[in-house]
C-alpha cells in the first residue's frame, strides 16, 4: 500500500458523498443552482471540510452545478433548474490534507423524454463497467474501454476530453487521464493502494466539449447534446477495489 492515511482517505471520500447525495435530493424546478450549492457549502463547513475547487482553482462556487449540454464545470448562480432539466452535482473537496471526488445526476421532476432517463441510467452503468475492470495490474485503458463498450451497446457515445484522474493529497494526480474511451497511451498498471476517481461523461450525440469564452470555466457541447455524469473515488486493491464515496443504489 503507498504512503496513505486511508481512513483519512474514507473520511472525505464520506463527506463528499453526503453532500452530493444532500444536494442530488433536493434538486426540484424552481430553485437555483446557487440554492442547490448552498447545500454543498453547509454540508462541507459542517463536516469540518473545504471546497476543492475553491482551495486549488479558486472556482466560484462551492460545488459545480451542470445542467443539460453543460457537461462540467457549471457555475452555481441565479439559473433556474426547470422541470425535466438533468442536472449534475460535483463535489470535490479536501480534509486533513486529503481530497475525495465525486457526483452524480439526477433529472428535476419528471424526464422529458425517455431517453433522457436512459442517458443518466446508462451514465451510472458505464461507471459501473469500468470500475469492473479495476484492480491492481490492470492497465488504466481498459477502464475506458469498459466505459465506451457500454455507452455505444446503449445508443450513447461518450466525451472524450474530458476524464478521470488519479488524487489523494491532491485534487489531480497520477494516473493524469482516465478517459472515458480506450487510449494506447494509458497503458501504466494499476498499483494496489492507488486511489482514483473514475468518471463517465455520457452524451446523446457530441464527442467533444468546448470552453465558455464568457465565463472561463463552464464546458458545453456545441451542438447542444445532453451529457450525464456519475464519479467515484476508489482505492485500487489486489483483487479490485473499495469505494470511498458511498452508492448509488
Amino acid at each position: 500500500m503507498l504512503d496513505y492515511d486511508y481512513d483519512a482517505l474514507r473520511e472525505i471520500g464520506r463527506i463528499v458523498a453526503l453532500a452530493r447525495d444532500e444536494m442530488a435530493k433536493a434538486v426540484e424546478p424552481g430553485m437555483t443552482t446557487k440554492e442547490l450549492d448552498a447545500i454543498g457549502q453547509r454540508i462541507l463547513e459542517e463536516e469540518g471540510a473545504a471546497s476543492a475547487p475553491i482551495t486549488m482553482y479558486e472556482f466560484p462556487g462551492y460545488t459545480c452545478i451542470s445542467l443539460n449540454d453543460v457537461a462540467a464545470h457549471g457555475i452555481p448562480g441565479e439559473e433556474v433548474i426547470q422541470e425535466g432539466d438533468i442536472v449534475n452535482v460535483d463535489v470535490s473537496a479536501v480534509k486533513d490534507g486529503y481530497y475525495a471526488d465525486t457526483g452524480r445526476t439526477v433529472i428535476a421532476g419528471t424526464a422529458k423524454s425517455p431517453q433522457h432517463e436512459r442517458l443518466v441510467e446508462v451514465s451510472l452503468t458505464s461507471l459501473e463497467a469500468g470500475l469492473g475492470k479495476v484492480k491492481a495490474g490492470v492497465k488504466v485503458n481498459q477502464i475506458g474501454k469498459a466505459i465506451y463498450a457500454d455507452a455505444r451497446k446503449n445508443g450513447f457515445t461518450v466525451i472524450r476530453n474530458l476524464a478521470g484522474h488519479g488524487l489523494g493529497r491532491t485534487l489531480h494526480g497520477e494516473p493524469e487521464t482516465i478517459s472515458n474511451y480506450y487510449s494506447r497511451e494509458e497503458n501504466q498498471l494499476l498499483k494496489a493502494g492507488q486511489v482514483i476517481a473514475v468518471e463517465t461523461f455520457i452524451s446523446t450525440k457530441d464527442e467533444v466539449v468546448y470552453q465558455s469564452e464568457e465565463d472561463g470555466w463552464t464546458l458545453f457541447t456545441p451542438n447542444k447534446s445532453l451529457v450525464s455524469q456519475f464519479e467515484h473515488t476508489v482505492v485500487v486493491t489486489e483483487d479490485g477495489y473499495e469505494v470511498l464515496t458511498g452508492s448509488f443504489r
